[in-house]
């Protein structure tokens, strides 16, 4: 089932009576559980056509040689899957604006998935004016579409939550997947091939800095692998480890889910089927906390910067500015983990190594680096730059809003100390209180020693 409110038109043009249609692939890059998919295969269905789907490889803001990786050995899977539907995938060196126009000229109408980034939304913009068939978003990547969830930009979980939990039964519908009457294996059409990714990145101007993930092999079946390993052996005990980071209890889905390599549908009806007592801890995450990130880039236009944050939590941070900081640091000692604090630097090594820190870890990690900076915007571009730079979710509404909660956004105000203001406090006591540090900072050392091994024996 496809909801009405998961479908809108992005433009008043007439279907046209042409060669294909089109599934132009960006934010849920992947053949199941696809609700754009699904929508497309049957609108070609309608027409006695056959769907094609694009997916265009460009250069994207702030993306990596990690992120690229991860993508593409996401999208080599999914062009195999689709072909096992008759569907062609193909592949475009081009931007959106440029191939899908192109692709477009002889296509009956576009279908497209949807994604929040002030740039991917520039991209459907600028195609709906473009095209002279029909452009139609249907959102896939959320459970509930973000306008039915709130009609605004919501001040916190709490505000949020009763909003999106009344609309929950009518989306936790599993998707249906359409045969296609037709099949597009046949049509010829430029496309680049992604069977070697290092043939595939070679023209692109991409940072290479940020080498490949090995702890996190991208694609489908690698995040359902993982999906099962944390429903049996995980969700029992989430609820009360999740924020332990001496443990490893987390599903470790943000990846999947930030490259829509995997559906959040899929896995909250995964979780809700599952036996445990940390299902509800979990959906909450999944659910309310990953949604609410989604208002929050939707809503606010200022959404990657420190205009972003609150007028209260801007007003007491420029309030103490001038507050003695004991120590500072440089944005590369920063980024070679260069601190007097043994939890902090751990935590920013495990995120350059594996492409994903744990999550407790990351809003210490954020608020230390607004402790260690002399201004507060400064500090929110540090703590941007590094996340976008090193974790495979980064330059994502989740990420985006977990920078901003380190500054106070989905917060309150609390006591006022010394540089936060009333800003949400966090030190490495609390650490030592709740958790064996020890433990997490061994961890990560042995997992520092074991990739400079591997990497010195690819010499």
């Amino acid at each position: 089932m496809i909801q009405s409110e998961r479908v809108k038109a992005l433009n008043s043009n007439d279907v046209k009576n042409r060669d294909y249609v089109v599934y132009w692939m960006q934010a849920s890059q992947r053949a199941e559980f696809n609700h754009a998919l699904e929508y497309a295969v049957s609108r070609a269905n309608k027409l006695n056509r056959p769907l094609i789907v694009c997916f265009c490889l460009t250069e994207f803001p702030e993306a990596t040689l990690r992120h690229y990786v991860f993508m593409l050995e996401g999208l080599k899977e999914t062009q195999r899957r689709l072909l096992g539907r008759r569907i062609r995938l193909i592949v475009r060196k081009e931007s959106p604006e440029t191939a899908i126009a192109e692709v477009a000229k002889n296509a009956s109408m576009v279908v497209v998935d949807r994604g929040y980034l002030r740039i991917q939304r520039n991209w459907r913009d600028n195609v709906a004016r473009n095209i002279s068939c029909p452009l139609v978003h249907v959102e896939s990547d959320l459970i509930v579409p973000v306008e039915e969830a709130s009609a605004k930009e919501e001040y916190s979980a709490a505000t949020f939550r009763p909003k999106i939990s009344t609309k929950l039964e009518r989306f936790l519908v599993p998707v249906k997947e359409i045969t296609p009457s037709a099949s597009s294996e046949g049509l010829e059409m430029d496309s680049c091939s992604i069977e070697s990714i290092e043939n595939a990145l070679s023209h692109l101007r991409i940072n290479r800095e940020v080498d490949s993930s090995k702890y996190f092999p991208g694609g489908t079946q690698q995040a359902r692998m993982l999906l099962q390993t944390f429903i049996e052996g995980k969700l029992a005990g989430y609820a009360d480890t999740k924020n332990d980071p001496s443990e490893d209890m987390l599903s470790n889905m943000s990846p999947y889910l930030h490259f829509g390599q995997i559906s959040p549908l899929f896995i909250a009806l995964s979780v809700r089927n599952a036996e445990g007592p940390g299902k509800g801890s979990f959906l909450e995450e999944l659910v309310v906390r990953r949604e609410l990130s989604a208002n929050f880039v939707f809503y606010n236009p200022n959404y990657d910067s420190f205009e972003g944050l609150p007028k209260w939590a801007k007003e007491t941070l420029e309030d103490h500015v001038h507050d003695k900081r004991r120590y500072i640091y440089s944005l590369q000692e920063l980024e070679n983990a260069e601190t007097h604090d043994e939890y902090w630097n751990s935590a920013q090594k495990e995120m350059a190594i594996r492409g994903k820190m744990h999550g407790y870890m990351r809003m210490y990690w954020g608020k230390k680096i607004l402790e260690w900076t002399t201004a507060p915007q400064e500090a929110y571009r540090r703590v941007i730059y590094l996340n976008n730079k090193y974790e495979l979710d980064g330059r994502d509404p989740n990420g985006f809003a977990g920078v901003a909660w380190c500054f106070g956004k989905h917060d309150r105000p609390w006591g006022t100390r010394e540089i936060f203001g009333n800003i949400r406090y966090m030190n490495s006591e609390g650490l030592e209180r709740k958790f064996d540090m020890s433990v997490y900072v061994k961890n990560v050392e042995r997992l520092r020693q074991t990739n400079t091994s591997s990497v010195e024996g690819a010499r």
